[in-house]
């Protein structure tokens, strides 16, 4: 296995680091790590695709999309290719990710946040959220792979009833709030029911590195 570092940048949460990883079986695969924690890659992007359409099939016409964190552009690039979205605004924190988006240094992303649709914004989710004004009909919330996994200690905020709660506060009337994580969370089940009254988790099957795993849908509906 071989590793060629092709972006790097400090932020004020540490490093950002995007490297081509090649293999006899994966020859171009693009990895991301943040402060050396393995995010994401370009090779196994099964549970953002398909968890993304589970939400999508969740409301009947999800016009307006919020999707927390942008990552290497795969959650946004199938919430994009649903025709009943009209509006998709992603919140990313680390602005050097937008930035090779952008750049093509990802690239399949010129392509992606070429879409009118499509508005990136940079700053901090639960900030974005608490001074946010408009109203959404679907939130998705991929910030990290969940409370047991967390890229930033910040990422806490995001799984606690408070943020929740105005997360509730910026649905449409049956508008359904959608968070991921890799791992059974009874705690933010229980969260999520207190800021909506009720919510229930999904088990859904993905493949990681040609393994079955078990991703999970905590979500709740205004």
């Amino acid at each position: 296995m071989d590793y060629v570092e092709v972006a790097r940048a400090e932020t004020e949460r540490g490093d950002v680091v995007l490297r081509r990883r090649t293999s006899d079986t994966a020859p171009d695969v693009l990895e991301l790590r943040v402060n050396g924690v393995f995010v994401m890659d370009t090779l196994e992007t099964t549970s953002e695709i398909e968890l993304a359409a589970q939400a999508l099939d969740l409301v009947e016409q999800p016009r307006s999309v919020l999707i927390g964190g942008l990552g290497l552009g795969f959650t946004l690039q199938r919430v994009l290719a649903d025709p009943r979205v009209e509006r998709a605004v992603v919140v990313e924190i680390e602005e050097p990710l937008i930035q090779w988006m952008r750049d093509g240094t990802v690239p399949h992303g010129p392509a992606v946040l070429a879409d009118t649709r499509a508005t990136v914004v940079n700053a901090d989710i639960a900030m974005a959220i608490a001074e946010a004004r408009s109203t959404y009909d679907l939130v998705l919330l991929d910030v990290d792979n969940g409370p047991g996994y967390l890229v930033h200690e910040a990422n806490e905020a995001v799984y606690e009833e408070e943020f929740l709660r105005r997360c509730h506060d910026l649905l449409s009337p049956g508008g359904v709030l959608v968070v991921w994580s890799a791992n059974p969370a009874p705690d933010l089940l229980e969260a999520l029911r207190a800021a909506f009254g009720a919510a229930e988790e999904q088990a859904h099957d993905v493949l990681l590195q040609d393994r079955p795993e078990k991703y999970h849908l905590y979500l709740a509906r205004r």
